[in-house]
């Protein structure tokens, strides 16, 4: 992926592209299916414009994913508490729910479960690192796999909860898991 400059031109012209992006894919449900030329004509960019800021469509798509992952887990997290956990859940659904409409188009492409995955191992990676009872290991797989399936059928619009719903059920239930005895 190509140095993005900090300019708010640069910025403006990133959230363009992302932006058309997510429709594209939402339409499409392919990412193979989207062309730049499609692209930079519906956001009325030039090819040039496109490509001062990415190789590809691709990079684009893994652009949304680089971000959410540094969102959500850029810095250290320690959990050893409830409060610790709750707070790390709190991050994560804040940020999806802020960025809801975005994730909604981006994980309805059949292509999602690439980056689903490695949201799954971030989470679980994180929980491990944290969490270091060997007994804990199996728990935080089927937690963390958990999780990321509610948010995938959340945002494909396969169950009726809302993410504050499902936040609260996943704060309940690592409290569960992983505090009470």
């Amino acid at each position: 992926m190509k140095l993005k400059e900090t300019n708010a031109g640069s910025k403006k012209t990133i959230d363009l592209i992302k932006k058309t992006f997510a429709e594209l894919i939402e339409e499409k449900r392919e990412i193979k299916s989207i062309t730049v030329t499609e692209l930079v004509k519906r956001a009325n960019l030039t090819r040039g414009a496109f490509y001062s800021h990415y190789d590809n469509i691709y990079e684009v798509a893994q652009d949304f994913e680089e971000e959410i992952l540094k969102q959500v887990f850029d810095g250290e997290v320690t959990i050893t508490s409830k409060d610790d956990m709750y707070e790390y859940f709190d991050k994560i659904f804040n940020y999806l729910k802020e960025n809801e409409n975005i994730y909604t188009k981006l994980l309805s492409s059949n292509e999602s479960m690439l980056f689903i995955n490695r949201l799954n191992v971030k989470i679980c990676d994180s929980l491990s690192n944290n969490l270091k009872h060997p007994s804990n290991h199996l728990n935080i797989i089927f937690f963390t796999d958990g999780i990321i399936h509610l948010i995938f059928k959340y945002f494909r619009k396969e169950i009726n909860e809302n993410l504050d719903e499902i936040r609260d059920y996943v704060k309940e239930l690592a409290n569960h898991i992983f505090f009470e005895n």
